[in-house]
């Protein structure tokens, strides 16, 4: 049986090392933290539960295909619910329940712009249609060549696809209310660039956002984790905890042991869902790296965040599961991560209370919130800064639901930049990979096999398909067909 080593157990490292072991390789998992999960792992403290990290989960077909591929369905490891409102926003001037149903969402978009609703009608169908070429012919490639994408379907459909055209310039020609505009931009603030910067191929996210629904399964996001973790250990992986990998031992053109603070590990292939820059520019001789620290510096990253895990020992009216605060000026935050990077002067912030949901995640009576800021990359962080975030952002939140809250606070925990570095090796701290930019987007992404280690491959939100959970597995799926190519070889 031919051994593999999967560096890191986040999604995509467990999605790798499920596939390697379905194909009959004997895998062992390394991970750096005394828990699994990566991003998205969960701690307990004082009878409330929180999701450290990923916490919308959208695209649920393509949790679902995973789950097939081993004779399973979400359904044998967690119950999921859609949610309805999906969201709430707070403007400037109102708060908006955004609903799940397309029918309403017309009406609402009606509402800000006479004839939007029909407008919506084929954006929505365009969305689609983005959606559906790049789960079938587009982000299960291995961004090796162009040639990956020469089919009929893709080339049929290129213009459809607006790959040359911003996300901006896409949305303005359906919409010019700004309202409308920030609820379709606001996936592409918090997970990739600005909309002058991003392909509107992205718009795909705004179908998996109105049509596929957002979703919630009960006890939270590390449920999926765990079914992940149920997943690979029925195929025999082997996971190994506070595995920190310190060096490799290279022979020829082949990576042949992985070193850790837990042991030597021998291997015929290896692939790192660890953070690419880290393992490459720490781990790997010079000689062996794909690309330079010239290269990294040059890369557009998407943003780090500021995060709060907050147990208050009350019930918050005016939340409902997923919260979005765009009270402020959207533009200017946007400005503030990408172009002029700075703490931000007065940041847009998203709030998850799941227990409005989930009664699980606190204890009766009392609210289980997290708040996140998306900010730029590589600042200086401390405590201070914390604090007067943590200050402006409870100012705004019981000003917009009209409730006391920081006298409540049973339990309080912080994680910015320097947590992220500590805990993921993460490149300038950031929290969801390289920015969605057209130059940085499928072949021009970090390559996802290393030309100069013929048994290394790379998986995770530095390579293709890109940030997010969804990505995150589909990129452990898309590493370990490339490695059994070679380990069948």
């Amino acid at each position: 049986m031919k051994k593999a080593i999967v560096i890191g157990a986040g999604f995509s490292g467990l999605a790798a090392a499920a596939h390697l072991a379905k194909d009959g390789a004997e895998v062992t998992i390394l991970e750096k933290n005394p828990q699994i999960g990566g991003r998205a792992r969960m701690f307990e403290e004082k009878g409330f539960r929180f999701d450290m990290g990923p916490s919308w989960y959208w695209m649920p077909d393509v949790f679902e295909n995973f789950f097939n591929q081993f004779g399973k369905t979400t359904s044998n490891f967690y119950e999921l619910e859609r949610l309805t409102p999906s969201y709430k926003v707070h403007f400037k001037d109102e708060t908006v329940d955004i609903p799940s149903s397309v029918p309403e969402l017309k009406s609402l978009f009606e509402s800000y712009e006479k004839g939007a609703a029909k407008k919506l009608e084929k954006f929505l169908k365009e969305s689609k249609y983005k959606y559906d070429i790049s789960m079938t012919d587009l982000v299960y490639k291995p961004g090796k060549s162009l040639t990956e994408f020469i089919g009929w379907r893709v080339f049929k459909g290129f213009f459809n696809l607006n790959l040359f055209s911003s996300f901006r310039k896409y949305t303005t020609r359906y919409f010019k209310h700004p309202k409308i505009l920030q609820l379709l931009e606001f996936p592409i603030l918090f997970l990739g660039a600005t909309a002058e910067t991003t392909p509107a191929l992205y718009s795909m996210m705004n179908y998996a956002d109105m049509q596929l629904g957002t979703w919630y399964p009960h006890g939270g996001m590390s449920k999926i984790v765990d079914a992940f973790e149920s997943i690979v250990q029925e195929q025999g992986v082997k996971i190994i905890t506070d595995a920190e990998v310190q060096n490799v031992i290279i022979k020829g053109k082949s990576i042949t042991e992985v070193i850790t603070t837990q042991g030597n590990f021998k291997a015929e292939v290896v692939i790192n869902s660890s953070d690419y820059h880290f393992f490459e520019q720490n781990i790997l001789p010079e000689n062996k790296r794909l690309y330079s620290q010239k290269y990294w510096d040059s890369r557009k990253l998407a943003p780090s965040s500021l995060i709060f895990y907050l147990g208050v020992d009350k019930k918050i009216d005016g939340l409902t599961h997923h919260n979005l605060f765009f009270d402020a000026d959207f533009p200017l935050h946007a400005k503030e991560i990408y172009d002029t990077p700075q703490w931000p002067s007065n940041p847009l912030f998203y709030v998850c209370s799941p227990s409005k949901t989930d009664s699980s995640v606190a204890p009766e009576g009392m609210e289980n919130i997290f708040i996140l800021i998306p900010v730029a990359t590589g600042l200086e962080d401390n405590e201070n800064i914390r604090e007067k975030y943590l200050d402006l952002v409870l100012e705004r939140l019981e000003s917009k639901t009209g409730c006391s809250i920081k006298e409540h606070i049973l339990y309080k925990r912080t994680f910015a930049h320097r947590d992220f570095v500590k805990d993921y090796n993460s490149f300038k701290g950031n929290a969801y990979g390289l920015a969605n930019t057209l130059l940085q987007t499928a072949i021009l992404k970090p390559k996802l096999r290393n030309s100069k280690l013929t048994n290394l491959f790379n998986a995770g939100q530095l390579t293709v398909p890109g940030p997010g959970v969804p990505p995150a597995i589909i990129s452990g799926k898309i590493a370990a067909n490339e490695a059994l190519k070679l380990l069948n070889t």
